[in-house]
């Protein structure tokens, strides 16, 4: 099985520097018109099935990549953000957010740990894996997202997943 992975678009709150985990803020033109590009890039590309984070930047960032090729789009809350907490909409260089960042058995104040999204991200992974099998999968979901389904993948050091971070609309392809 072919698994393609994608962070949705620039939002406003990207552009802004700000932590945006279950907040449901729109894409800037900026970030549909990568959702365009990376759509584009893709034509080339055998794609069965997109997944997509229910939430709205998410979602419509599936929407443009899919823009009338006939590829269903299914929407999954286990591909949503991880709920920073106390955190949503703090500076992304906020010591605290940074300090929680790095435990990863820690749940956010108000929110969900790393460990949580891990566990709920690994399961789709093994379902898409075994209902799947002989077929492309495009998941578009979310940085924290995506940088646990890097480690599904690929061993990383604790400060090598700290450090990771998918572009906006930047693409990944893994085997299953």
């Amino acid at each position: 099985m072919k698994l393609y992975v994608t962070r949705h678009g620039e939002t406003e709150w990207n552009a802004q520097n700000k932590i945006c985990g279950i907040t449901d803020v729109e894409l800037t033109d900026r970030g549909r018109s990568q959702a365009r590009e990376l759509g584009e890039k893709l034509m080339s590309c055998r794609i069965d099935l997109i997944v997509s984070s229910p939430l709205k930047r998410a979602l419509e960032t599936s929407r443009l990549i899919e823009s009338g090729r006939g590829i269903p789009i299914e929407t999954d809350p286990r591909l949503t953000e991880q709920n920073y907490g106390i955190y949503e909409g703090a500076d992304r260089g906020n010591e605290g957010f940074l300090s929680n960042k790095r435990l990863f058995a820690f749940r956010y104040p108000g929110g969900e740990s790393m460990m949580g999204v891990a566990h709920r991200t690994y399961g789709l992974i093994e379902e898409l894996k075994e209902e799947c099998h002989d077929r492309a999968v495009l998941l578009v979901c979310h940085g924290g997202v995506c940088r646990v389904i890097n480690t599904y993948f690929r061993d990383m050091t604790n400060d090598e997943f700290f450090r990771y971070s998918l572009g906006n609309c930047v693409l990944e392809e893994y085997e299953l």
